[in-house]
């Protein structure tokens, strides 16, 4: 990946078999990329970088005040989220496999042995993220199966630093991120249907676009809100949030 600096603005640039330009800046920390067709030349790009300096600067401050968790230690009364709300942990030790309880509207329980560290507190919390988010998955699925009168044949859960989701539409399978397990269920459900619209139009062009606004006539708003969620402390690199192209 080669990188052009505009303004002092750290531009990262990727080739690619495209017919246009696309710019587009992440969230959480504004990173912005440039993504080019093969043929087009170095100062070509730095002449349409400079031309959106204002249209990437106002985005880029869209996450400046955006809320971030400091690292979690897994101890007493720290804050997890689960589904969009804000829990306190209750950590107890037992000589005991290890387990979680959401125990009520304010609680998780984590069930620990003595000694247990904080990767391994990290592990067992992210297994029950896991399980939580694959309860969810299948009755979204078969919703927007009906709905949009295709057939997927697998979904399936990973942590992921570089999107929300993905597709591949040739197996007809689609990921999320397991960080969605944080989320609100409609952010869930807006990141499934986003991914299978992409068995029925490849690219993010007007058709796309077009299928979204029929089956989600409110994704822009739920797309917005998932990228002003408080996110974790490590830099993750959340799925394209705006782009422009000529």
């Amino acid at each position: 990946m080669d990188h052009i600096t505009i303004s002092n603005i750290k531009i990262d640039v990727v080739r690619k078999d495209i017919k246009n330009i696309h710019l587009a800046v992440y969230p959480p920390t504004g990173r912005v990329r440039i993504a080019a067709p093969l043929q087009v030349n170095e100062d070509a790009v730095r002449l349409f970088a400079s031309s959106k300096l204002g249209w990437i600067k106002k985005n880029q401050r869209k996450f400046e005040g955006q809320e971030r968790l400091s690292p979690r230690e897994y101890k007493n009364r720290e804050s997890h989220y689960f589904q969009g709300k804000r829990y306190l942990l209750n950590v107890i030790e037992a000589d005991a496999p290890p387990k979680v309880v959401l125990r009520s509207k304010t609680y998780i329980d984590l069930y620990v042995r003595p000694e247990t560290s904080i990767a391994k507190r990290h592990e067992i919390m992210n297994e029950w993220y896991r399980v939580q988010l694959k309860k969810q998955i299948p009755a979204l699925i078969e919703k927007w199966e009906n709905k949009m009168n295709i057939s997927l044949k697998d979904c399936r859960v990973k942590l992921m630093k570089t999107k929300w989701g993905s597709c591949n539409s040739e197996r007809k399978r689609i990921w999320v991120n397991l960080e969605l397990a944080r989320k609100p269920i409609h952010c869930l459900e807006y990141i499934i249907v986003h991914e299978m619209t992409h068995l029925l139009e490849h690219h993010h062009n007007d058709r796309f676009l077009a299928y979204m606004e029929s089956y989600l006539p409110n994704w822009k708003q739920i797309k917005t809100e998932l990228n002003t969620l408080p996110v974790s402390h490590a830099d993750w690199k959340y799925e394209l949030n705006l782009i422009e192209q000529i």
